[in-house]
């Protein structure tokens, strides 16, 4: 893998916002927002979306963060969980933080908002007592850097919640499987915009990953859950590990909502850590 710089990852973020080329509505827009909880919730929590699972009443009238905001579903949600939360909502990209603070003012919500680099975070040691951070390491060059600094920042006793790509059976197996993906790929399975129509194509895993988010994505890591539960240990208790997210709207044919839900938990393509400081 090709060493990518963290310029390189924001300029692709800041131009492919999360969502982009998905939904059929003007991005910023209300009805943009409700669509993107609309995939979300039927997509990566197949149907079934526990809050508790990922915000611990730990975050209840406390300062959080959420790290990596992408177009801003987890702000929401926490804010809509807990509305006392003194929020504080970060990314590396102008565009992401544009596009939450659209989508909470809609709501009538507010927070703290500020560009960060989750390797290395301007805030104070021991300054927050929940961080929230889905989805975004992976695609940053040092990701342990990043664990360190959401420890760092995080008080004693404090709580993080945390999910990255996990290389589930299908992608350590892909070598194998690979003439199935291109059945899949021959009868229309892929991922709207962003140039992802081809991802099933894809010979090689480590692209597949890249591929998810993107054509240009120059950076997607997957982990197994040694090396992410490794990358943890110095700093934090690790409470619950589960899998989520079965990408079902990239097959070319719906799936039932058990038989979702079953792939989901049992072989989703993201590993959530529920932590607390050590």
């Amino acid at each position: 893998m090709k060493d990518v710089s963290i310029r390189e990852v924001e300029k692709f973020w800041d131009e492919n916002p999360l969502f982009s080329g998905e939904s059929n509505f003007d991005p910023g827009t209300l009805e943009f927002f409700n669509d993107h909880e609309r995939v979300y919730i039927e997509d990566v929590f197949a149907g079934h979306f526990n809050k508790e699972e990922y915000i611990p009443k730990q975050a209840a009238g406390n300062r959080v963060l959420d790290l990596g905001c992408g177009i801003g579903f987890w702000s929401a949600t926490i804010l809509e969980s807990y509305p006392a939360v003194d929020l504080y909502v970060a990314d590396l990209t102008r565009t992401a933080l544009d596009m939450t603070k659209k989508r909470l003012n809609i709501m009538g919500f507010d927070a703290s908002f500020s560009k960060q680099n989750a390797e290395s975070m301007s805030y104070d040691d021991a300054f927050f007592d929940h961080v929230n951070c889905q989805g975004v390491i992976h695609h940053t060059p040092n990701t342990q850097a990043c664990v360190a600094e959401i420890a760092r920042v995080l008080k004693s006793g404090g709580t993080a919640s945390i999910s990255v790509y996990y290389r589930n059976i299908f992608l350590r197996n892909w070598r194998f499987l690979t003439p199935i993906g291109k059945l899949l790929n021959r009868f229309g399975g892929g991922l709207k915009g962003r140039g992802r129509q081809n991802i099933f194509a894809q010979t090689d895993v480590d692209e597949i990953t890249k591929l998810y988010d993107g054509d240009k994505n120059p950076l997607g890591k997957s982990y197994n859950k040694e090396m992410i539960l490794e990358m943890v240990k110095p700093y934090f208790h690790v409470n619950d590990v589960f899998l989520n997210f079965f990408p079902a709207r990239s097959l070319p044919f719906k799936i039932p909502h058990s038989l979702h839900r079953f792939l989901s938990r049992k072989q989703g393509f993201m590993i959530h850590l529920s932590l607390k400081k050590s």
